[in-house]
């Protein structure tokens, strides 16, 4: 599972799955136990904005916080994003 970074923002890590490049570009908040079922998922716009589709068992701060580290963030994000995706943002 290649993460955006290294270290965890609002104590998560921020990540994809491989298998998930065929959707558009968007971003998993995980513990340090990287699962999918208890993640948040965030469709990352062409502006950095996001759309929440699963809050997993983040906080509403913490989606909150993570919301504005991907809008600060996006664009390197993509460049992780486009090294294993054709596919762009959402609503592209």
């Amino acid at each position: 599972m290649p993460k955006y970074y290294e270290y965890m923002v609002a104590g998560y890590y921020l990540y994809f799955t491989s298998h998930c490049i065929i959707e558009c570009m968007h971003v998993h908040a995980s513990d340090k136990k990287l699962t999918e079922g208890s993640s948040a998922k965030f469709f990352v716009k062409e502006n950095g904005d996001t759309v929440l589709q699963n809050q997993g068992r983040l906080t509403d701060r913490e989606v909150s916080k993570i919301q504005k580290f991907i809008k600060k963030n996006y664009r390197e994000m993509f460049m992780k994003w486009s090294e294993y995706s054709k596919n762009g943002f959402y609503q592209e």
